[in-house]
C-alpha cells in the first residue's frame, strides 16, 4: 500500500565520490506500515543506501544527485542539529553489527534509558519500566538481569536484540534494518520477525530492510528491490520477484539460497561483482551473464515494467533458463577421525560476592567425533553452547571436565586446555573462524599483511612468494588481487569475513572451526563459501565443525548434525535424516521455525 503522500520517498538518489558511484539513481517509496526489502551481494551499496536515508554519508562519499524525503521534509543537506531532532524519534537505524550501537562501558539498561530520555518525556520511574518492556519485547531472558549487564556479558544474538530494543525506544515512524537478524538462531529470528510484523501492523511504522537472507525478506516485506553494483536492477511485489525472477542476476541469487530439502551446497554465482571504480559501460551484470549479447554492452538498461508493478532492468528479462541447483554430494568415504571430544564440560564462574566458587555450566558432558573430510554441523539457539564448544577446542576457553583429542600427521595428541600451552603444530592444525571478522583482523594492517602473517608463522611459503600466495587465497574466497592493498575499513562486512576465511585457510589446517561465518554474507557469497569449505574438507581430508543458527545452511553443507539445547546434545544424526525425521521435540521445534521462500 502506497499512500498519496509517502512516508519515505527516494528519488534518483546518487551517492559516491570522485569518479565513482556507490548508489546510482535509486528510487522507491514506502507508506505507513509498509516494508521494502533490499537484497544483493556484499559491496552492492545496500548499507550505504540505508545510511543516506538517515542523512549520513561515509567518509569520502557525498550526495551527487537525487533526494530523500521523510514525510515531505528533505533529509539530505540538512544541518547536524536539524537531523539530530529527527534521528531516533522519526527515523531509526538498527545496524548490522550491534557493537557499533552499544557502548561497551555502560550497562544495557542505562543505554536504553538514555535513548528514552532523549526521545520521550517519561519520568525516571516510567523510563525504568519502559526499559524492561522493551527488553521483554525483543525476548531477552530475565529483562531485569539483562538490563544490568554490560554488552560483553551478552551473546551475539542477545546483543543484537538489545540494539533493536534501543532503536525502538524513540518509537520511530520509519525503521531502517541493516541485516536485523544477523547472529540470531532460527527460533529467536522467527520471534523477532513476528515482533517486527506486529509493530508494522499495530504502530504503522514503515520499514526498509536490508538482508542477504531472502527468507527474512519474504517473511517481513511487501516489496523488494534487488541491488547490483549500486543500482536496483529488479523491483516489485515480493511474491512476484521471488516466484518469477526476471533478471538473470535475481534468478541466480534465488538459486543460491540453501533449503532444508537441498542436497549439498547451492550453486554460487560465477565471477565477482565489478569494481565501483571501473564499471562496465553497458549492463553491469554482463561480464557474469551467460545470456549476454552485443546490445547488453551499450547503454545500461532502464527499469521497465513487466506486470503487476514488477520492473526489470534487462533486455532479456524472464528468458534466462533456471540454473542447475543443489548438485548431489558424493557419499563421504570411510575415514579415520581427526577430532574426538569426550564428555566435555565448560563452565564460567559467577561474579556475585557469594557465588565466586559456583561455576555456571554452559556445556555439559558433550561427546562427538569429527572424521577427516567430514563436516559436522552444530545447531541450537543463542546461549546453547555452540560457540563455547568451538572456543574450548581452539584453546580459548578452558574445559572444567572432559578431554579433546586431535589426530594429526599420524600422531594422537590430547590438546592442552589453553592455546598458549599448545605447540605451534597444534596451533596450525586447528583454525577458528570467528563470527565477527573484526575480532580477528587488525584494523591497522592491510590485507596483504593479514594474510602474510600465518604464511610466515607456519612456514608455508618463502617471503618472495607471499604476495602471489595471498592473491591465490583471495581468489579462493572470490576477492580480486586489488584487495591486497586495502585496509579492513575499506571493505564491506562480507568482504572482511572472506578475508578472515582466507586467513584461516592460509595455515593449511587439519580442522576448521566455523563460528557463524556466513551470518553476514549475502546468499551468493554464502553459497561460494559453503562450496569452498566442503571442497576443502573433501579434497584435503580436513575436518570441519560448522556452527550456525540457520538450519538450512547447516543442512546444505553438513554430513551430520548435532542439536544442542542448554549445553547438551539432544540429538545427533545424519543431516538428511535429522532434517526429514527429527526425533527430539526440541529438534522438531527448531526445524519448524526455519524460514523459507516460495519454491
Amino acid at each position: 500500500m502506497t499512500p498519496s503522500v509517502p512516508m519515505l520517498k527516494v528519488e534518483n538518489l546518487q551517492v559516491g565520490g570522485d569518479g565513482f558511484l556507490v548508489v546510482d539513481k535509486v528510487s522507491f517509496t514506502i507508506g505507513q506500515g509498509e516494508s521494502f526489502g533490499i537484497a544483493g551481494e556484499s559491496g552492492s551499496g545496500k548499507s550505504t543506501l540505508l545510511l543516506s536515508l538517515m542523512g549520513m554519508m561515509r567518509p569520502g562519499l557525498r550526495n551527487l544527485g537525487g533526494s530523500v524525503r521523510l514525510n515531505g521534509s528533505p533529509m539530505l543537506g540538512q544541518s547536524d542539529a536539524a537531523l539530530a531532532s529527527v534521528r531516533g524519534s522519526k527515523i531509526a537505524l538498527i545496524p548490522q553489527n550491534p557493537a557499533t550501537a552499544l557502548n561497551p562501558s555502560r550497562r544495557i539498561g542505562t543505554q536504553i534509558a538514555e535513548a528514552l530520555l532523549l526521545h520521550s518525556a517519561l519520568n525516571p520511574r516510567a523510563r525504568a519500566m519502559r526499559v524492561l518492556d522493551l527488553l521483554s519485547m525483543v525476548r531477552l531472558p530475565e529483562p531485569t538481569v539483562a538490563a544490568r549487564r554490560f554488552p560483553h556479558e551478552l551473546s551475539g544474538g542477545q546483543l543484537q536484540r538489545a540494539a533493536i530494543a534501543m532503536a525502538l525506544a524513540g518509537a520511530p515512524e520509519v525503521l531502517l534494518l541493516d541485516e536485523p537478524t544477523t547472529g540470531l538462531d532460527v527460533t529467536t529470528q522467527a520471534a523477532l520477525l513476528d515482533l517486527l510484523i506486529d509493530l508494522r501492523h499495530r504502530s504503522k511504522v514503515g520499514m526498509v530492510c536490508v538482508s542477504h537472507d531472502l527468507g527474512v525478506l519474504a517473511r517481513l516485506c511487501d516489496r523488494i528491490g534487488v541491488m547490483y553494483a549500486g543500482a536496483i536492477i529488479e523491483e516489485g511485489p515480493l511474491a512476484s520477484v521471488l516466484a518469477r525472477p526476471g533478471h538473470p542476476y535475481t534468478q541466480a541469487l534465488v538459486a543460491s539460497i540453501p533449503r532444508l530439502t537441498s542436497v549439498g551446497p547451492p550453486a554460487p554465482i560465477q565471477g565477482s561483482p565489478p569494481s565501483l571504480f571501473d564499471l562496465p559501460s553497458g549492463c553491469r551484470f554482463a561480464p557474469r551473464c551467460a545470456l549476454v549479447q552485443d546490445a547488453c554492452l551499450g547503454q545500461p538498461p532502464d527499469l521497465t515494467s513487466a506486470a503487476d508493478n514488477h520492473k526489470i532492468a534487462c533486455l532479456r528479462a524472464f528468458t534466462a533458463p533456471a540454473p542447475v541447483v543443489n548438485a548431489s554430494v558424493a557419499a563421504l568415504e570411510k575415514a579415520t577421525s581427526v577430532l574426538a571430544v569426550e564428555k566435555l564440560s565448560v563452565g564460567f564462574a559467577k561474579h556475585g560476592i557469594f557465588d565466586r566458587k559456583t561455576p555456571s555450566s554452559v556445556v555439559d558432558a558433550v561427546s562427538f567425533t569429527v572424521a577427516k573430510g567430514e563436516v559436522l554441523g552444530l545447531v541450537g539457539e543463542s546461549g546453547s553452547g555452540k560457540s563455547t564448544i568451538l572456543r574450548a577446542i581452539a584453546g580459548l576457553a578452558a574445559p572444567t571436565a572432559g578431554q579433546i583429542t586431535l589426530m594429526s600427521s599420524g600422531r594422537t595428541e590430547i590438546l592442552a586446555a589453553r592455546a598458549t600451552a599448545r605447540p605451534l603444530s597444534q596451533l596450525r592444525s586447528v583454525q577458528l573462524i570467528f563470527q565477527n571478522p573484526d575480532a580477528s583482523l587488525n584494523p591497522r594492517h592491510r590485507v596483504l599483511e593479514l594474510l602474510a602473517q600465518p604464511l610466515i608463522l607456519y612456514g608455508q611459503v618463502p617471503r618472495s612468494q607471499l604476495r602471489e600466495k595471498a592473491a591465490d587465497l583471495l581468489d579462493q574466497v572470490r576477492l580480486g588481487p586489488a584487495t591486497l592493498d586495502r585496509m579492513p575499513a575499506q571493505l564491506s562486512g562480507g568482504e572482511r569475513q572472506r578475508v578472515a576465511i582466507a586467513r584461516a585457510f592460509a595455515a593449511r589446517p587439519d580442522l576448521i572451526l566455523c563460528d557463524e561465518i556466513t551470518t553476514a554474507l549475502d546468499v551468493s557469497v554464502q553459497a561460494a563459501v559453503l562450496e569452498l569449505i566442503r571442497n576443502l574438507a573433501r579434497k584435503h581430508d580436513v575436518g570441519a565443525i560448522f556452527v550456525s543458527h540457520d538450519l538450512a545452511v547447516v543442512r546444505s553443507i553438513a554430513d551430520r548434525i548435532a542439536v544442542l539445547h542448554n549445553g547438551t546434545i539432544v540429538e545427533i544424526n545424519d543431516a538428511q535424516e535429522l532434517c526429514a525425521r527429527p526425533v527430539s521435540p526440541y529438534a522438531q521445534r527448531l526445524i519448524g521455525s526455519v524460514l523459507d521462500i516460495p519454491a
